[in-house]
């Protein structure tokens, strides 16, 4: 019997290959960056060739590394950064155009639209999701309106759409699928239905022909092709409800909070989905096989780790992402400089697409450490953002914040985050949650694991920070963050 579950996790800035053994532990990872590609202010686009050949690659590379062959594997997950829409022709395997990512804000003009015939939240009571530039709908509607030929051939079937995990399953497979999850923040499915809705697909003009079947996050998929030939792909999530299986949050209650190139913070509110009042998204969280699905409370936060990377590629004050925090430590405070990184405005709960960036604060005093330290900041602000309006969602207070993702090694930031959320800060002792969650669920479907219970007995938390700063302290700096956000509101016109 294969010892071995692989995982793919197709992020926005890279891909990754990881192999995971029986306890869930890594055994192997390789991974590679791809190009983010930027035509026009508030416009991001990636290369799904690029992002496919990448992950051809990465698979080789952590199997190589391993010393192991596909033949090893029982399975393989499959993870994904969400909402990034892609038409590619099914005759060639193409795309049409390049892929649009998650954060691009070029539909501001649809949303608009859009707004105008019922409002932001006429569509909340179907998907959960507000009217916005962040989901899949009105990207693909774009497309329709600006690729030649492009609403045609979907009509025709001869033009496929999917998020990046239906491109990478096809390229796998052969099959145009999405999992549950994926489609969940298309806004074109019914979060009750997990189906297609009809509806909706009137509503933005969607040919049903273009569009993958809708699957569980946990079942055969089909025998994958090179470099996975052979090996049964049985595991489909979108990386934070991924993260969310990761961290064995199967509990209504249970919280975990992801920091990737943006930050998601995800509570498992059970098997009845709620409409949120605080400004937060219900989602699906998983639906794994037959058993009921699971559902979510969602803050998405636009930029988080991509603010690190702005600092390194756009400004040019540290050589690499990891200096950050060493730049950051080496003054005291953020010496009264404030950070808002609403680049592609901002998300939860605010769902204001007309904010942009600012620094707000400087003096003569002010040195790149003061804005690198407001950079790590505004992460743990946003998401204490999120949490406030999740306590009165939910209508509990949170005792502790798990956290995964690139930035939650990061210390500095990660007690930070437990002062100024006045609660505890739990970092689990692998932190690649999102592509071993990926890996649980194709394991539940192949009895690699036998059940949520055995995963959840993999769980170990390898840090706990514990607030440090003082109430008086932690006021000021909040009530100066919500001064910031709010002179970053109404921009753009």
């Amino acid at each position: 019997m294969a010892k071995y579950v692989g995982a793919i996790d197709q992020g926005t800035t890279s891909s990754r290959f990881i192999v995971f053994d029986h306890d869930g532990e890594v055994v192997a990872l390789d991974q590679r960056e791809h190009a983010q590609i930027y035509p026009r202010p508030g416009w991001v686009e990636h290369d799904a060739t690029e992002i496919w050949r990448n992950t051809q690659a990465v698979v080789a590379g952590a199997l190589a590394k391993a010393g192991l062959a596909a033949a090893d594997l029982a399975c393989v997950g499959l993870t994904n950064q969400r909402e990034t829409t892609l038409l590619w022709d099914k005759r060639s395997g193409a795309p049409l155009h390049n892929a649009i990512v998650w954060m691009d804000t070029r539909t501001d003009a649809l949303v608009a639209r859009f707004m105008a015939q019922g409002g932001k939240d006429r569509l909340r009571a179907e998907t959960g999701l507000p009217l916005s530039t962040y989901f899949s709908s009105l990207k693909l509607v774009w497309l329709f309106e600006n690729i030649p030929g492009a609403r045609e051939k979907a009509e025709a079937g001869e033009a496929l759409f999917g998020t990046m995990d239906s491109w990478i399953a096809w390229n796998l497979t052969g099959r145009h699928f999405t999992d549950a999850t994926n489609a969940a923040r298309t806004q074109l499915m019914n979060l009750e239905t997990l189906q297609w809705d009809e509806k909706l697909l009137a509503l933005f003009d969607v040919p049903r022909a273009c569009l993958p079947e809708i699957c569980s996050s946990s079942e055969f998929y089909g025998l994958c092709r090179a470099p996975l030939e052979g090996v049964a792909l049985s595991g489909a999530l979108g990386d934070q409800h991924a993260a969310l299986i990761g961290q064995a949050c199967f509990s209504p209650g249970d919280v975990k909070n992801t920091y990737g190139t943006g930050c998601f913070l995800l509570m498992n509110i059970g098997e009845t989905p709620r409409l949120s009042t605080k400004g937060l998204l219900t989602t699906l969280a998983y639906k794994l096989g037959e058993e009921k699905p699971v559902y979510a409370l969602e803050g998405s936060v636009a930029i988080a780790g991509a603010l690190v990377q702005w600092l390194r590629d756009n400004l040019g004050i540290i050589e690499k992402s990891a200096d950050v925090e060493k730049l950051a430590a080496s003054v005291p405070d953020n010496g009264d400089v404030y950070l808002v990184p609403a680049f592609s405005g901002l998300f939860a709960p605010y769902w204001r697409e007309n904010a942009r960036g600012l620094i707000a604060g400087l003096t003569r005093f002010s040195t790149k450490a003061h804005i690198a330290r407001a950079a790590l900041e505004a992460v743990a602000f946003q998401t204490r953002d999120v949490v406030e309006a999740m306590e009165a969602d939910a209508g509990v207070a949170l005792a502790a914040l798990r956290v995964d993702g690139g930035m939650a090694v990061d210390e500095l930031l990660m007690q930070f985050q437990a002062d100024i959320l006045a609660a505890s800060v739990v970092r689990p002792r692998c932190i690649e949650t999102t592509a071993l969650g990926a890996a649980y669920a194709a394991g539940l479907a192949t009895g690699f694991w036998k059940d949520r219970q055995e995963i959840a007995a993999h769980w170990r938390a390898e840090r706990n920070w514990r607030p440090a700063m003082s109430e008086e302290e932690r006021d000021r700096r909040i009530a100066k963050w919500a001064k910031a956000v709010a002179r970053s509101f109404d921009w753009t016109d």
